[in-house]
Formats: C-alpha cells, sequence, structure tokens
C-alpha cells in the first residue's frame, strides 16, 4: 500500500481501506490473506542439504581418514594388494556411514528446533466481525483493527483511530530514546518525517503505555521495519557455551593424539620393521582411536530431544544455551500472580464508609456503595469479547462484581458516562485513571494501590456524603486494608473527584475524594507448594517478587512455604534507602520483595548475581523485560506475558506456572548430566583404545593389534548407538537433592575425569590382556589381534551398564529401553562380524570358545571396578 496514511484522517482511511470499527469478517480477512500474503519478515534461508552434508567432512580427524583411505586405495593398485583395496573401501564406507548418521542428526535437531519456532510465534489482539480475538500475528491483513496496550509488540504499521495516553518506543526504528506520544486526530502534512508521524504505529516497536486501537496499512515486507529487513544479511548461527566447551574439550585432545601419534610413526619406523604406509597407518589408527567423531552430533540431538521435552512439560526453550543454564539455576526470583498464584481473582471484600463486609458482602446494598461500583466499572481496561470481555484478571473481577450488584452491563453506563482520556496505570504512580463525561462537567475515577492513593486524597466519602478526610479516617483505611492484606487479600483503592475541564493529568490525581477499599483473592497454585519444597531440597533459593503490599505478600508466601517470618520480607521503598553495600548485606536474608519497582527487580536480580549466583527470572510486564534480560535465565509467561518479556526471554512457561519453572530446571539438571555421561563414556572408550594401540605399539611394534578399519567399526557402532541412547536416560532419584553445579566448573568436573582416566586405563589394560592371552596361551598373532577387537566391543557393553547410572539395580537397562535396544543391537552386529564372511574382510579370524570365555570374564572386571568407585565416589 503506497499511500501516506499519515495525511488521511481516521475516518479516510477507514474508508479507503474498506473497512470499519468492527473489524473484518472472518471470510473478509482470509481473502485478504490470498491477496497481500502472510505479515512474516524476511526470514534467512534454511542450511542446503547438501551444505549440511559436506560439513560433515570438515573436521581434521575426518580429513585424516578419507587422506587414509586414498592412500591406501592407492597402494593397492600401484602394488597390486587386494587387501590395502579394501581396507580403504572399508574406511570410506565407514567415514560416509558417520557422515550420514551426523546429517542427519543435525537436520533432526534443525526440525527439532523450527517446531519449537512454531509454539512461540506472536499474537496480537483484532477486531474481527466487532469482538476482539487472539490470532496469530502472521494471520494479520491490511484493513484488520488492531487493540494495541502497554507491552505490546506493535504487530503490522497502522494508523491509529483512537489513543488513550498512547505511547511507543520507537527507538529500534528512528533512534529516538523517548517514547513518542501519539495522537489519532492528527492530520499530518506528505513530508512528515517517520518520527514525527504521531497518529502511526509502526510494525516491531514497542507500547510503553496507554491503550489504543489502529487500522493496519501495512504487512510483513511492505512495513517499514519489512523494508530494512531486507536489507540484512542472513542471521549468524552462534555456538552455545556447552558447545564451546565440548570444542575447546576436543581441540586440546587433538593436540595431545597428533603428539602421540607422530611418536608412535617414529617407534613404528625406528624400532619395528613397518613401512612408511604401515606405520602412517598405525598412527592414523591411533588418531582414529582417540577422537570420538560422532560426539557433536550426539550431543546436539541430546539438546535437542530435551527442547522437546521440555515443550510438552510447558516449557519452550527460545535459545538452546537456556537448557544448559538451567541446570546450574540457583535463585529462581518469581512474580506472584498467576505465576504462584492461580491467576483466578474474586472480590472477597470491601471496605466502604466506615465498615468492612465480607461474607455479608452486598446482603444489603447501601447508595453509597454506587460510587465505589461505578469506579470499578469504568476505571478500567478491558475489551469486549465473544464470552464477555478480554483483560487482565483483576481487571475483570471487578467489572464482573460491579455488573453483578449493579444489575447493569458496562456498556449502558458508557452511553451516560462517555470516556474523555485515561491515565494509563504505570509501575512507578502504581495508579490508573479514567476521565469521564457527566451530565454537569467531567469526574475522574481513580483507582490504584492504597499507600499511593491515599496520598492524594483530601476527602471521603461516608454516608453518600463527601467529607474532609481526617487522620482519624486515614487510620481506619489503614487498618482495614492491613486486615485484608494479612488474609491474602489483594487490596486496591478507589476514589473520584469532579472537574470543570480536562487540565494536566498530574494534577487530575491530587485532591481526590476517597470512597472505599477492594480485597481480592487469587488462590495459590495447590502444585506451588510441593515445587517451593522442592527447590529447597535442591538448594534452590525460592524468592517471590511482587507489586503488592507488604503483608498480603507475606500471608501467600507463608502458605505456599517461601517464607515463615515478616522479617524476610522487604519494600521496595525500604531497598531504595539502601546503599549497594548494605542492600548486598540484607539481600541475603530476604525471600519476599514487595511494592517493587521495575528498578528494583533489575537490582535485585543484579545483587544476587553479585553475590556469585546464577538467577532465574520471571515477569510477564512491560517493566519486567530489563529485569529478565539481566538475569542468566530470562523466563516469560505465555498467557499473562506481554510481547516485549516473550521477546526478551529464554524460556517461554505456556501456563504460567512456577511448578513448571521448576521442572524445567530439573529437566535442564536431567539434560546436562546425560551429557556428561555421554562424554564420559565416549572419552573412556578414546582413552581406553589409546592406551592399548600404544602400550602395543611400544612392546610389540613389529605385530598388528587392531586396524584402523576395526577401531572405526567401534567407533561407529559400539560407541554411537550406547551413547544416543544416554542422552535419553530417566533421571536419577537424587538429582534434585544436590546443590547446583556452577556454571563455570568444568565438563569433566565432578569426578568424571578421574573416572575416564582410570577406566579408560583399566579397559584398556583389559584389552591388551586379552591380547597377550591369543599370543602367548594361544600362540596365535592373528587370534590376539581377534580377541583384542572383540574385547574392545564387549568391555563397552559391561561399562555402559555400569557407568548409566549411580545404581544398576534401582535404574536396570530396561529402564531405558533405547539403551537395551543399543545393547543388543551392537551385540548383533558383533555376533554378525563373527560368524560371516565380514570376520574376513575386517582381518579377524575364528576363535575358540576358550577365548570368548576369557573376553567376557576380563570385560566383566569393567562392570566390578566401576561399581567400586562409585561407591568411593559416594
Amino acid at each position: 500500500m503506497a499511500k501516506d496514511f499519515f495525511t488521511l484522517s481516521a475516518a479516510q482511511c477507514l474508508k479507503s481501506l474498506k473497512t470499519t470499527k468492527n473489524g473484518l469478517s472472518s471470510a473478509e480477512s482470509q481473502s485478504r490473506l490470498s491477496v497481500y500474503g502472510q505479515n512474516i519478515l524476511k526470514t534467512s534461508k534454511p542450511k542446503h542439504p547438501l551444505k549440511v552434508f559436506l560439513k560433515q567432512f570438515s573436521d581434521v580427524m575426518t580429513i585424516i581418514l578419507l587422506i587414509a583411505a586414498a592412500i591406501s586405495m592407492i597402494v593397492a593398485v600401484i602394488g597390486n594388494k587386494p587387501a590395502e583395496l579394501v581396507d580403504g573401501f572399508i574406511i570410506l564406507g565407514i567415514v560416509l556411514t558417520n557422515a550420514f548418521i551426523g546429517f542427519y542428526q543435525e537436520r533432526k535437531a534443525e526440525k527439532s528446533m523450527n517446531e519449537l519456532k512454531k509454539l512461540t510465534q506472536p499474537e496480537c489482539k483484532v477486531l474481527r466481525n466487532g469482538n476482539v480475538e487472539k490470532i496469530a500475528s502472521q494471520n494479520l491483513v491490511i484493513g484488520d483493527i488492531i487493540a494495541l496496550e502497554s507491552g505490546d509488540i506493535i504487530p503490522a504499521d497502522a494508523r491509529l483511530i483512537e489513543t488513550l495516553g498512547f505511547r511507543c518506543d520507537e527507538s529500534a526504528l528512528t533512534g529516538e530514546s523517548v517514547p513518542a506520544e501519539k495522537d489519532h486526530k492528527c492530520i499530518l502534512h506528505a513530508q512528515t518525517p517517520l518520527a514525527e508521524q504521531k497518529n502511526m504505529a509502526f510494525s516491531g516497536t514497542v507500547v510503553t503505555s496507554g491503550r489504543a486501537l489502529g487500522v493496519v496499512v501495512a504487512t510483513g515486507k511492505s512495513t517499514q521495519i519489512g523494508k530494512i529487513a531486507g536489507m540484512l544479511s542472513e542471521e549468524k548461527n552462534t555456538q552455545t557455551p556447552l558447545q564451546r566447551g565440548i570444542a575447546e574439550l576436543a581441540k586440546i585432545t587433538t593436540y595431545i593424539v597428533l603428539a602421540i601419534c607422530v611418536i608412535t610413526f617414529i617407534i613404528e619406523l625406528t624400532v619395528g620393521s613397518s613401512t612408511v604406509l604401515e606405520a602412517f597407518l598405525t598412527a592414523v589408527c591411533l588418531a582414529v582411536a582417540a577422537i570420538p567423531e560422532s560426539l557433536p552430533a550426539v550431543i546436539t540431538i541430546i539438546i535437542s530431544l530435551g527442547a522437546r521435552r521440555l515443550a510438552k512439560k510447558k516449557a519452550i526453550i527460545k535459545h538452546l544455551h537456556a537448557i544448559e543454564t538451567l541446570g546450574c539455576c540457583e535463585v529462581i526470583c518469581s512474580d506472584k500472580t498467576g505465576t504462584l498464584t492461580q491467576n483466578k481473582m474474586q472480590v472477597q471484600a470491601i471496605y466502604c464508609g466506615d465498615k468492612t463486609y465480607k461474607h455479608n458482602l452486598f446482603s444489603a446494598p447501601l447508595k453509597e456503595h454506587n460510587k465505589l461500583l461505578e469506579i470499578m466499572l469504568l476505571c478500567e481496561s478491558v475489551e469486549p469479547s465473544k464470552n464477555g470481555y478480554m483483560g487482565d484478571p483483576t481487571e475483570l473481577a471487578l467489572v464482573n462484581f460491579a455488573e453483578k450488584f449493579l444489575q447493569k452491563k458496562k456498556q449502558e453506563f458508557e452511553k451516560n458516562l462517555p470516556l474523555i482520556d485515561e491515565i494509563p496505570f504505570d509501575s512507578t504512580r502504581k495508579l490508573m485513571s479514567s476521565i469521564r463525561q457527566t451530565q454537569f462537567g467531567a469526574e475522574v475515577l481513580t483507582k490504584g494501590a492504597i499507600d499511593e492513593l491515599l496520598l492524594k486524597c483530601t476527602h471521603i466519602m461516608l454516608g453518600g456524603q463527601v467529607k474532609p478526610l481526617l487522620p482519624f479516617h486515614k487510620q481506619q483505611i489503614l487498618r482495614a486494608n492491613k486486615e485484608m492484606a494479612n488474609n491474602a487479600l489483594r487490596v486496591l483503592g478507589f476514589a473520584y473527584k469532579s472537574i470543570n475541564s480536562v487540565n494536566s493529568k498530574s494534577a487530575m490525581e491530587q485532591n481526590l475524594v476517597f470512597v472505599g477499599l477492594c480485597g481480592l483473592f487469587d488462590p495459590p497454585r495447590p502444585e506451588v507448594k510441593k515445587a517451593v519444597e522442592k527447590c529447597k531440597r535442591a538448594k534452590i533459593l525460592p524468592i517471590m517478587i511482587t507489586g503488592d503490599h507488604k503483608s498480603t505478600a507475606f500471608a501467600v508466601a507463608k502458605k505456599i512455604g517461601i517464607s515463615d517470618n515478616i522479617d524476610e520480607v522487604i519494600t521496595g521503598t525500604e531497598i531504595d534507602k539502601l546503599s549497594d553495600e548494605k542492600f548486598l548485606k540484607v539481600l541475603q536474608s530476604k525471600k519476599v520483595f514487595a511494592r517493587v519497582s521495575p528498578e528494583n527487580k533489575v537490582r535485585i536480580v543484579s545483587g544476587f548475581k553479585k553475590l556469585g549466583l546464577l538467577v532465574a527470572m520471571t515477569g510477564d510486564g512491560v517493566n519486567d523485560a530489563p529485569s529478565i534480560k539481566k538475569a542468566d535465565i530470562g523466563i516469560g509467561m505465555g498467557q499473562s506475558g506481554t510481547d516485549v518479556t516473550k521477546e526478551v526471554a529464554d524460556i517461554i512457561i505456556t501456563d504460567d506456572n512456577f511448578a513448571t519453572i521448576v521442572l524445567a530446571v530439573q529437566e535442564g539438571r536431567k539434560t546436562f548430566v546425560n551429557i556428561q555421561k555421554t562424554i564420559q563414556f565416549l572419552f573412556t572408550a578414546n582413552l581406553a583404545e589409546i592406551t592399548a594401540i600404544f602400550l602395543a605399539t611400544i612392546f610389540f611394534p613389529h605385530l598388528v593389534f587392531l586396524s584402523p578399519v576395526q577401531i572405526l567399526f567401534v567407533n561407529l557402532l559400539s560407541d554411537t548407538l550406547p551413547a544416543v541412547a544416554l542422552g535419553v536416560e530417566p533421571e536419577e532419584k537424587d538429582l534434585m537433592k544436590y546443590p547446583p553445579r556452577k556454571a563455570n566448573k568444568s565438563l569433566i568436573s565432578g569426578g568424571i575425569g578421574i573416572n575416564i582416566l582410570v577406566m579408560g586405563i583399566v579397559q584398556g589394560l583389559i584389552m591388551l590382556s586379552c591380547f597377550l592371552f591369543g599370543l602367548y596361551v594361544m600362540q596365535d598373532e592373528q587370534i590376539a589381534n581377534t580377541m583384542a577387537f572383540y574385547a574392545l566391543n564387549i568391555v563397552q557393553f559391561f561399562y555402559f551398564v555400569s557407568m548409566r547410572t549411580n545404581s544398576v539395580i534401582q535404574n536396570p537397562i530396561t529402564s531405558n529401553k533405547l539403551a537395551a535396544y543399543a545393547v543388543l543391537v551392537t551385540l548383533l552386529f558383533v555376533l554378525l562380524v563373527a560368524i560371516t564372511p565380514l570376520c574376513g574382510v575386517f582381518g579377524l579370524v575364528a576363535i575358540p570358545i576358550e577365548c570368548w570365555l576369557f573376553i567376557a570374564f576380563a570385560s566383566a572386571l569393567t562392570f566390578i571396578i566401576n561399581e567400586v568407585l562409585k561407591k568411593l565416589k559416594k
């Protein structure tokens, strides 16, 4: 759409776009969607499958294997050695097979992440057939009427047709740091710069305050931000901390291995009788044995599987690194409403005149109650929808309560008291006001936190009459407020005043007439208490952060087990009085933060981080975004969360439930533990191969001890399949009974490095003992080599069964079906090699039963030794 809609009036825009204030019909929106296309920006192109496949051949070890295969084939052709040709083709075949497995796993992980991204697609409120509906932003069309409020990310370019205190942060588009004030009544000239188009709202910018209706004039790549996006380069993939850790570990291992390979090559040439080619192949064999080629692909699939499991548990991972970080979480700072509670607000008590009404709520309604109910009904921010109203649960509770007792719908009151203007709620003032036109002039209706509201009041309504507000009255009001708060009620105050004309907004909220209080109850979620207990057992500190009164916050915190002492509660006002040094000392003894501002939240998160703790922060409002962004793990709410908080969050909890956050932390721990198990298994296997080959090369340089083909067979089957199975291991029963790991700890910390070293050497010696049995007892070099090969496979099974769990009794291998299948499939392949012509292809021979018994007995020692090590570790 090329028109400059900011040069037209709102009515002209609606007419030009063939729409009305009631929005489009469903049928018309579908028709326009087929014409204009989806409201999406240019996205980065998916990686071409061929590019992903070729990437599998980019690491050093794979390149070395390909060179070895090529040299084997060339030598075979020149020297007429068929055996070398077979070896070359087998090496090439195994490298290709490994590449296909890596390709499949990477594509699968990419597909999983794309599926998760679909779950976090932004939504917007749109008027369809006269009712407000929530739809996916990508389905917006030109002519749609969108409803915007504080915290929304504007989904498309729109000409504003109604505004109430509406401001937008357009810094991402215009560079202006101060939020732009909008006015739908403006009609501008054609040369008006983008930053001065006060009657327009632009896609990708953020609503900082107020409400508005706008008609969509451009979508997708036609929007102002879309034109810029079209010029941007493709997004680059960045490695997660875990991937960087693995890469660093692999890099160090590669250097060590290359050094050992050079030493082996020299020994083979000088001490043994090997040719240059044979020495080179032995060195290559050692390199192949040392590097777990499948590790990066296996880790990727484990993390993506973890992300999918979390999605099923209603936690959507936006950034993969969040899974790793979850396992380190030490503090969870949680909002109260909707996260710790059910967000099902109900009016439980009111204070009006000088009386509190609870169970006898309006059993005999008085005339003075009407003003309180009128403010409840008209000082609000709800939208009409198919099922009544849509909006904040507190607002809905007040409107529904007022309608019930006034026996009139909100729309009937609005006809007689039309809206002139609105001062939207913000977390600094803790108030909101609605300015209404009456037959006698204008009237300001205000509601908000009682401690802020009382500061603005000079009079009180008693018995239907307005009287001066005396200190005695204030004491009564505060006493009623405290009584409600102690009963875990969220308390709001209500006031009004008549004005002759609309003047400055700050002046309109002065000299108010106090009318009454309302106490709303939001019951705690039943599962939260157990989740809090689980946090405490896991040495994770649960923290409540809320805008509610100190007494209300403590009452809820006590019910769910976060706090049992009022001294553990601190308010935002008290925080503001503390120096940074004093605040850090106080922070360590506080569990509940009440009446906090956005700045307080950022300071709380920063404080915990300065104490060396890893912090998760939840939130739903636009003012929560800075603290969510500041936290190590930002958690947005899927139901009540604004677009801004979802945008900056690492994780989105789709049911807004604190218990789900704890489940996500538990899953994060489980995923990391399984990754550590995978690293432990693969590096132990590779160290065993290095130990055996290196010792055999030193003591028996003239003999053949495992060929590259045999090593690759083990790495491809006996190592890779069980390694993948470790990624879906069920969690240990004591997983949430030990403290979180520190984020800066090594991947092989916690005794894993020692276990790799000890068990790698043990397995290597077992392989060597089997080789010696064949060499000296059976007196056959080929049998010795064959026994070493089978020992290398079978020793992995015994180690796998033992190391995969803390207790093989509590978690037998049948508890992980994939693990059982991995062992079964690998054993079948080993059996297939032993009883088919593949035996000869791999350079093996048939061995007698006593050799098999010796291999089984020697390999079983791995299980026994590892079980002893686990007991010693405990």
